[in-house]
């Protein structure tokens, strides 16, 4: 008997992530290395392979292709099964294979050890050209228009390849091998500089030219425009903000490497591993007390800076021309989305640059980037973009056989998710509704998606705010699809988005969890403003067994802007109509010229004083105590942040402040013992830094004290959820304090705590919750 007779046939079946990623060539790879015969192909579902081979070689061959597989894989199931027939001669990569869409296109990922190896290599026919990429990096959903992802529909079916780059792309044994994107000086996209520099300069040259001078540089990246300035030009920095009407919203920075990076922030692990992976996010960071020096323009009012390496090579060429880290903001005016354009560019971005550095390479989808900070070592995810979108996100047990399902997400920070067979596919962050260039975007992205990914839903998921756009929309394809409308609680779409982030399953968090839902605001289930929420339940439905006391929202939304609406609101809810009497020195902080009075008389009549349970006011009201941006916020949670980077140091020193705790049902959380005790502290003369302290322990305290008495015992589950968990104290001390009574904290892993997350919880819910037919 000969080798050969001892062989076996298999067939493999290899799900997630596993298209465009290079994995073809690898199982061609393993199997030449092996000496073993048959094919592998893409289909529909994934990867599947017929192998010949003896039994021992095979069972280390499937080993190998999960333990090696490329960079940007995700190897999700593999299922094997015998084959029978012949062996064939040698080892083939054959046709894609027709089916049903089960596998998309992997995030634009940044330049790979390899590619930027080549970058810098004189010797190399890529070296210092800007667009080089291969399987394993280089952009992905920002150029694609169309299913199959083959060149043909992406932005780079307008670069026919050169010989030699077609030669790589036809080679298994190259790691540019079926890379769409890839390409060379000879026939890829091109760089210029706006205005034109003096012949003979190279546009690069230019343009670090101009940096190092003060200038505002706007570049053109993978996913949009950003505008770039020299991070250690205070002057710059400033101009910048000026013409960008960006007063106090931090402002991202690109560094060289991580070394560079360490000079101005502390690194752990985590933080490290974030900064170099594919996805090259930025990443929140606490400043070094003893780093370099930055100019505090960079990030007003916080001990944390946004960093981020370079993730194409067009970011390495320009930053090694460079010296220390640039300002790399989105590309656009104060509160609109970035430019993808270059047509766009120069008008829409006039004014706010000096020169513009551009490609002729097309944007065909914007990609914001990602934003993500760690948390005892873990990675928290706070914007889902560039990087990350679209990988699919593996349900927990118990959602496989549901109706596909799309959600629509909110308002703001808005996101859709599409659900079947046991995955979510959430889209990147793409802005505020109420912007009518973010609303295009939504329903660019929407209509790319569902292409894609070849899906059409049986059920649509909106919140259940009747006015949101994204409601508004959702209704209207719910009729257009035949599909069935559910409405969905915005609260509790934020703990189920938070238990099937963390993993927990249809049946562990199907009554028995509790969700810590703290927010800015959304509709309740009894038509009133919720965003301070204990709930009691899990996926087939929650009950509302605590939350914090409703307070005025004086104003409307004016309160959401102005934080010393918060501020009387509150004061008044706990003193009265006396409230000045108690109010001593936090008088002073209310803006000169504020309708104090006519706040008053509105809250007397209730005009457009709806009560809201908003932990976010709540924050906005303490800030606004002590003096912390009172008048008007220049960005969402803006004061919330200053008063954390504030209580920050003092934490380890101080007691927390009381809470009253209602005995009935629901439990409420009032806030009068907390004031009466920080007033005392202000007249005292205490410092605000010990003031924010205390105030970050006592909402800590109570939350868990309240989740203690309606019944949260040893191992209940307990989903921490919503925008204010982007607070690290506040995040840190509940899961310190429930795990101290017992309690199992879970937190979201890989979509946001904010409304960035919404889509995954409605998409959950919608789908058990819609009637069958």
């Amino acid at each position: 008997m000969t080798a050969a007779d001892a062989w076996v046939g298999r067939r493999i079946r290899v799900r997630g992530l596993v298209q465009g990623v290079g994995f073809r060539p690898h199982v061609w790879r393993l199997a030449q290395a092996l000496n073993l015969a048959g094919s592998v192909a893409n289909d529909g579902e994934g990867v599947v392979i017929h192998v010949w081979g003896d039994a021992a070689t095979l069972d280390g061959f499937q080993a190998r292709l999960w333990r090696e597989a490329p960079p940007l894989a995700r190897v999700d199931g593999m299922e094997a099964a015998p084959h029978d027939g012949p062996a064939p001669g040698g080892f083939t990569i054959t046709a894609s294979a027709a089916g049903r869409v089960r596998t998309g296109v992997v995030p634009d990922a940044a330049t790979c050890p390899a590619c930027q190896a080549e970058l810098f290599d004189p010797a190399d026919r890529r070296h210092g050209y800007a667009f080089g990429n291969c399987t394993h990096c280089g952009p992905r959903l920002s150029i694609v228009s169309a299913i199959p992802y083959d060149r043909a529909n992406t932005a780079m079916a307008a670069f026919p390849m050169c010989p030699a780059c077609a030669a790589e792309y036809a080679d298994p044994a190259d790691r540019r091998f079926h890379a769409q994107p890839t390409a060379c000086p000879a026939c890829g996209p091109r760089l210029w500089l706006e205005p034109a520099p003096d012949a003979g300069t190279d546009p690069l040259d230019a343009a670090a030219a101009l940096l190092r001078a003060g200038g505002i540089v706007a570049l053109k990246g993978i996913g949009g425009f950003h505008l770039a300035c020299d991070a250690a030009n205070a002057g710059a920095v400033m101009e910048l903000r000026r013409r960008k009407a960006r007063d106090a919203k931090p402002f991202a920075l690109m560094a060289r490497s991580v070394e560079e990076v360490g000079r101005y922030c502390r690194l752990d692990a985590a933080a490290r591993d974030l900064l170099t992976s594919p996805a090259a996010p930025i990443v929140l960071l606490p400043r070094r007390p003893d780093g370099a020096p930055l100019p505090d323009g960079l990030a007003p009012d916080q001990d944390h800076l946004g960093f981020m390496l370079p993730y194409t090579p067009l970011h390495h060429l320009l930053m090694a021309r460079l010296d220390g880290p640039l300002v790399m903001t989105s590309g656009n005016r104060s509160d609109e989305p970035q430019v993808t354009a270059n047509g766009d560019a120069r008008d829409r971005l006039a004014g706010l640059a000096d020169a513009w550095l551009m490609h002729d390479r097309a944007i065909l989808n914007r990609l914001d980037d990602s934003v993500v900070t760690t948390s005892a070592g873990a990675p928290v995810i706070l914007r889902r973009a560039r990087g990350y979108a679209p990988v699919p996100l593996p349900l927990p047990s118990g959602f496989e056989g549901l109706p596909p399902t799309l959600a629509m997400g909110g308002e703001l920070k808005a996101t859709f998710c599409l659900m079947r067979e046991g995955q979510a596919i959430l889209s990147q962050h793409i802005g505020d509704l109420e912007d009518a260039a973010a609303l295009d975007d939504y329903r660019a992205m929407l209509r790319l998606y569902r292409d894609l990914f070849d899906f059409t839903p049986a059920v649509v998921a909106v919140d259940a705010h009747p006015d949101y756009l994204s409601t508004t929309l959702g209704a209207a394809l719910a009729r257009e699809c035949g599909a069935r409308l559910v409405r969905v609680g915005h609260h509790h779409a934020h703990m189920a988005a938070c238990l099937a982030d963390a993993g927990i399953g249809l049946a562990e968090g199907g009554e028995g969890a509790f969700g810590l839902v703290l927010d800015g605001l959304g509709l309740g289930a009894d038509g009133t403003l919720w965003g301070g929420e204990i709930l009691q339940g899990g996926y087939r439905g929650v009950a509302r067994v605590g939350h914090i006391a409703p307070v005025a929202l004086a104003g409307g939304a004016a309160a959401m802007r102005e934080p010393w609406r918060n501020l009387v609101a509150q004061l008044r809810h706990a003193f009265g109509a006396a409230w000045r009497d108690h109010a001593g020195a936090v008088l002073a902080h209310l803006p000169p010229g504020a309708p104090v009075a006519l706040l008053e008389r509105m809250l007397e009549t209730g005009t457009n004083t709806p009560p809201c349970s908003s932990a976010g006011r709540l924050f906005d009201a303490v800030a606004a105590a002590l003096g912390v941006h009172p008048a008007r916020i220049g960005h969402e949670a803006q004061a919330a942040m200053a008063l954390e980077a504030l209580a920050r140091p003092h934490l380890g020193g101080v007691q927390p402040y009381p809470v009253a705790l209602g005995g009935g049902d629901p439990v409420v959380m009032g806030w009068a013992p907390m004031w009466r005790a920080l007033l005392a502290d202000l007249a005292t003369g205490e410092s605000p830094g010990r003031i924010a302290a205390r105030f970050h322990l006592g909402v800590a305290e109570a939350l868990v004290a309240a989740v203690a008495r309606v019944g949260a015992s040893q191992g209940t589950v307990v989903a921490l959820s919503g925008g204010v968990l982007q607070n690290a104290i506040i995040l840190g001390e509940l899961q310190s304090r429930l795990r101290g009574i017992g309690c199992r904290p879970v937190t979201h892993r890989q979509v946001p705590a904010n409304d960035g997350g919404l889509a995954l919880g409605q998409a959950v819910l919608g789908a058990l919750m819609a009637p069958t037919a």
